[in-house]
């Protein structure tokens, strides 16, 4: 089956959790990460994540919805960006 993928963007000041809080979120939706990277800068959290959404059977709204609650609760900010998006927006 053909993966449908999503650019995850995470960036706060650096706390206990984010990466915890993000991905059982993540597992409780039936979302797969597929790659994860993460770094510490001055005490600023910078992560991005290539999640695959084909098995989630809901709406994208939830999604983000979720997401914006943790971006809330966490004080950080999340970008949520399909592949398709991407691809269209890079293209030469």
């Amino acid at each position: 089956m053909k993966k449908e993928l999503v650019f995850l963007t995470v960036i706060g000041k650096d706390k206990k959790g984010i990466v915890a809080a993000i991905s059982n979120f993540l597992y409780k939706l039936n979302i797969n990460i597929e790659d994860i990277t993460q770094k510490v800068y001055d005490g600023y959290f910078v992560m991005t994540m290539l999640v695959d959404v084909k098995d989630y059977r809901q709406s994208m709204n939830k999604l983000t919805g979720g997401l914006g609650e943790i971006e809330k609760k966490m004080n950080l900010k999340i970008q949520v960006q399909h592949e398709n998006i991407f691809n269209t927006m890079h293209r030469i």
